[in-house]
């Protein structure tokens, strides 16, 4: 009897840590880390007037994963996602490679601003320099539907994650055009991080916020 009862508190007790473990685990996912930037109306007149078509916008999202891809950066980790700008008949959205599994997108996609920058701890405009913005978010439109690179392989544009996009994009332009890369050990690739963009002298910072 006591031998069973022992057996069934140690049952008892893996189930008990498997469901505090699980109910962890929903927490960390379920709750925000950080606050959103919120644009007061002066704010975003001054971010709709500096933005142009053509630019880069990254952000710092507030998911799960964000933090794993701010890390890639070695120096400037502000900012874990971009997407390019597109400006057309006084409408501006984001082309963005999308891993969303959450909400089924999983590929380049085009949003509203709004929709990009809504869960934004921090907001960069960056402005490629000596190369035609518009040729970029023109073509960007070319990728629309393109899957997300859940591999982070460079070598394959069948699939994009998201400074992939712009690297691509970028080479069309200009195969001269040269984006870091760092290391991963872990996938043992070589990848583009967003300090690629924003710790670049190829980019111009227009603008940044950030609520922390």
């Amino acid at each position: 009897m006591i031998r069973a009862f022992r057996r069934h508190k140690g049952l008892f007790c893996g189930i008990i840590t498997s469901v505090v473990l699980l109910l962890s685990a929903s927490i960390y996912i379920i709750m925000p880390r950080g606050t959103a930037v919120t644009l007061s109306s002066i704010e975003f007149d001054l971010f709709s007037e500096l933005i142009q078509d053509g630019d880069i916008i990254c952000r710092l999202g507030d998911r799960v994963w964000s933090r794993h891809f701010s890390e890639m950066s070695t120096v400037d980790k502000r900012f874990s996602h971009m997407g390019i700008v597109r400006i057309r008949d006084g409408t501006t959205t984001v082309i963005h490679t999308e891993g969303n599994t959450g909400h089924g997108i999983n590929f380049v996609n085009e949003i509203q601003i709004e929709k990009f920058i809504e869960i934004a701890r921090a907001i960069g405009i960056y402005r490629i320099n000596d190369i035609e913005r518009n040729e970029i978010s023109n073509l960007a439109l070319e990728y629309l539907g393109v899957p997300f690179d859940w591999q982070l392989d460079m070598e394959d544009a069948a699939t994009l994650y998201c400074t992939e996009l712009l690297y691509v994009i970028l080479k069309r332009v200009n195969p001269e055009i040269h984006l870091d890369t760092i290391f991963v050990s872990n996938i043992g690739k070589n990848v583009i991080p967003l300090e690629a963009i924003s710790n670049s002298k190829l980019f111009t910072e227009v603008y940044f916020i950030s609520s922390r």
